[in-house]
């Protein structure tokens, strides 16, 4: 990993920002030539899910995308974002969750009907005695599409709601949550989410597919979400995308891990050593 990397590192306003809302835009995270040879392998994958069965008038929510092409595999360890993740979750990290969602429009009148709230990580939420529930995991969204104005299938959240393990919604299920906005972005988007923070996908009352990528990094002693079959790049991988792609030298190394399990913490000893206190 090349240093110039901490160029990007999270800065204590960023942090602050994260810590008290549980998200964080980053604007113009990919150029406008990443967007673009990103998007032509999305819109592969998606034609080949058509040509396999896919409804187009349903969402496309696929995971375990990374090995599909170098374009998604390089974001793993992406200079411009993977500093901001280990300066929010510390170096013993991988990626434990990835999808793909293409949101076509819905062809459906608009409604106030509410949106599906919820936290992520499922039954996390419901067997760890805690308050507030642990952040354990955050997730890095890359939108491709314009999604600056509403309607159009936009990621909905409540600001500051990652410290809430509730959530009041409306008992007639009419209208959304207090406090409940849109995350409205231009293409080259990153926005990072607090796995707790009370978020919603909604319908796309546009004429245009909504298209994004979720890349989610966890600490290295909790279980993968989707297949994650990745363990055929680990070869052709670098030190630190290797462990990001989950490879560690035994079972044990994932609660007490050695320097062969975790180079990022070597590496950051060395850069950025007020990271690794301990």
């Amino acid at each position: 990993m090349n240093p110039s990397c901490l160029k990007y590192a999270l800065t204590e306003e960023e942090r602050k920002t994260f810590n008290e809302t549980g998200y964080l835009i980053v604007e113009n995270a990919l150029s406008e030539d990443q967007v673009a040879s990103i998007t032509a392998e999305f819109d592969r994958i998606y034609e080949d899910k058509l040509s396999a069965g896919h409804d187009p008038k349903t969402a496309l929510f696929y995971p375990n995308f990374i090995p599909d092409h170098d374009v998604f595999l390089d974001l793993v360890d992406y200079e411009k974002v993977l500093p901001k993740v280990w300066g929010l979750l510390g170096w013993n990290i991988y990626l434990y969750h990835a999808h793909m969602i293409s949101t076509p429009p819905s062809g459906q009148q608009k409604n106030d009907a509410t949106f599906g709230w919820h936290q992520d990580s499922g039954r996390v939420n419901m067997e760890m005695e805690s308050h507030p529930r642990p952040r354990l995991s955050l997730k890095v969204a890359y939108f491709l599409s314009d999604v600056s104005e509403p309607d159009r299938g936009n990621f909905w959240v409540v600001p500051g709601s990652h410290l809430n393990d509730n959530l009041a919604i409306p008992a007639d299920r009419q209208g959304q949550p207090e406090g409940a906005i849109p995350v409205r972005v231009k293409p080259g988007t990153a926005v990072f989410f607090d796995r707790r923070l009370w978020h919603a996908g909604t319908p796309n009352w546009s004429e245009m597919t909504r298209k994004v990528l979720f890349y989610g990094y966890g600490y290295r002693w909790i279980r993968t979400k989707d297949d994650m079959t990745v363990q055929h790049l680990w070869e052709r991988s670098e030190p630190i995308r290797r462990q990001l792609l989950g490879y560690g030298v035994n079972c044990n190394g994932h609660y007490t891990p050695t320097d062969a399990d975790v180079p990022l913490r070597t590496w950051l000893k060395e850069h950025q050593p007020e990271m690794v206190s301990r």
